[in-house]
């Protein structure tokens, strides 16, 4: 069986593409939601397996970092999500989550979604990233 809801993990399972969440472990916000996640994945044997950017080989998610921190991103097979479309395969899978999932598909609230994240929380996100990352640089910061 492979590692799900962890690190690392196989290609597929049951048949089914595992969903390789890439996520910025450094973000205490992101940590957070992420650890939500994994410990759902975990309880319920989700085909999920979660990166940090900080710890795993980006060229295999064919980005850099600076792209890796700006937003969320799922793989599963060959196909790429950035953004909502990350979040929504993600809870897809996930007890407690699948009706926002399903929610995300109504006419309208994708957009809405989207305009939100990509406008709003994630550039937040980012921003506040950069500020830690410079902050640890800073000679006598800490």
């Amino acid at each position: 069986m492979p590692a799900l809801a962890g690190d690392g993990g196989q290609a597929s399972c049951c048949g089914m593409d595992v969903l390789h969440i890439l996520y910025n472990g450094a973000c205490p916000v992101c940590s957070r939601e992420i650890g939500h996640y994994r410990r759902l994945a975990l309880r319920h044997a989700a085909p999920v397996v979660f990166d940090d950017l900080n710890a795993c080989d980006l060229a295999q998610w064919g980005i850099d970092r600076d792209a890796a921190m700006r937003r969320l991103h799922a793989r599963q097979g060959r196909r790429l999500l950035v953004g909502v479309p990350a979040f929504e395969a993600l809870w897809r899978l996930l007890p407690g989550w699948r009706l926002l999932a399903a929610a995300i598909g109504l006419p309208g609230v994708r957009s809405l979604a989207a305009l939100s994240y990509d406008r709003l929380l994630a550039p937040l996100l980012y921003r506040a990233a950069l500020r830690r990352a410079a902050q640890c640089r800073l000679p006598g910061a800490g």
